[in-house]
């Protein structure tokens, strides 16, 4: 698997082929507002079933209280790259030590409605993992497999009134967990990104 998506992310194709014809509309529209530089970690944990980490940001947050979430934030002055905001953001928030991070690209740069400009860099770690989650940021954490995340299947484009105007959504259920928003949006195109060439 972790061959697999170096040699995907290696070979990105146009966003065009990676968004629907909606998507590519709401992220053109994003990108010409004012937006804040941040990254976050798309961490594959390589367990016999591979999974990903998210976490639960805790309820008193500014932005995105309570939402399910990969770990990453706004990228500060000293970052230098997005791997280096992710990477220290991940640290900062579960207490995953950069070394343990196998970085292996990025995903195309998602504009996000809140005025983000967030790189989504992939990571592969062996387990175990041991989390110490901050407590400010971090009400939880916890992994979903990635065979769950890559079936189309399981991703739902909803849509509800919200700030005046009709908003439309990627969501991905998982039991009583709720992915969605600009982080289920960043794993549709990772799906679409690991399906590229495969037959339908």
């Amino acid at each position: 698997m972790r061959e697999l998506i170096v040699e995907r992310l290696a070979h990105l194709p146009p966003l065009a082929q990676l968004l629907t014809g909606d998507d590519l509309e709401k992220q053109n529209e994003a990108s010409r507002q004012p937006s804040k530089p941040a990254a976050v970690l798309l961490l594959v944990v390589n367990h016999a079933e591979p999974t990903v980490v998210f976490t639960q940001r805790t309820a008193h947050l500014a932005t995105h209280a309570g939402q399910i979430a990969l770990p990453g934030g706004s990228c500060d002055a000293e970052d230098c790259t997005p791997e280096r905001t992710a990477l220290r953001e991940a640290e900062e928030e579960l207490g995953i030590p950069p070394e343990r991070v196998q970085v292996l690209g990025r995903l195309p740069e998602y504009h996000t409605s809140t005025g983000f400009a967030v790189t989504p860099v992939v990571g592969w770690a062996e387990p175990p993992l041991e989390y110490r989650p901050d407590a400010h940021e971090v009400a939880d954490v916890f992994e979903v497999p990635l065979g769950f995340l890559l079936d189309a299947r399981n991703h739902r484009y909803e849509s509800a009134f919200f700030k005046g105007r009709m908003r439309h959504y990627w969501a991905m259920p998982y039991g009583d967990r709720f992915i969605w928003g600009a982080t289920a949006g960043m794993l549709v195109t990772f799906h679409r990104l690991m399906a590229a060439g495969q037959p339908a």
